[in-house]
């Protein structure tokens, strides 16, 4: 049984449905996505998928990708409390990964600036390697 990261409440079996489908497909899926990947196992209905969406995603095991109103499964254990994703316009790859100098400049910035900083997520858009490498 899976376990989520924060609290270690074993996931509900919806929920192991939907991170299974998640990491299975290994690319940003839609809530609509992947209903449609779990038809089968009888997920048919969106708040289903919502309520575990969410329940992952509070649990650190799952993100929400903003500008592609999408999500994926985390792929590290996060050291550090802030977050990005290089996401690449032409393939769809999405790389996730972390900086402690990333983190302390986004904590430093919210310190300054007094605001409440709820999480620290980044998106960076742009070409992966490989794809920049077919276009030589």
């Amino acid at each position: 049984m899976i376990t989520r990261h924060g609290d270690l409440r074993p996931l509900n079996a919806k929920e192991e449905l939907v991170l299974a489908a998640l990491r299975k497909l290994g690319k940003p899926t839609s809530a609509y996505g992947l209903i449609e990947e779990l038809k089968a196992e009888g997920i048919k209905a969106p708040p289903t998928v919502y309520r575990a969406l969410g329940r992952l995603i509070e649990g650190g095991l799952v993100h929400r990708l903003e500008s592609l109103n999408a999500f994926v499964a985390c792929t590290h254990a996060h050291s550090q409390d802030a977050v990005a994703f290089a996401v690449c316009d032409d393939c769809g790859t999405v790389t996730e990964f972390e900086s402690e100098q990333l983190s302390q400049i986004l904590a430093d910035w919210a310190r300054k600036a007094g605001f409440g900083l709820r999480q620290k997520t980044l998106e960076l858009r742009g070409r992966c390697s490989s794809c920049s490498r077919g276009s030589k």
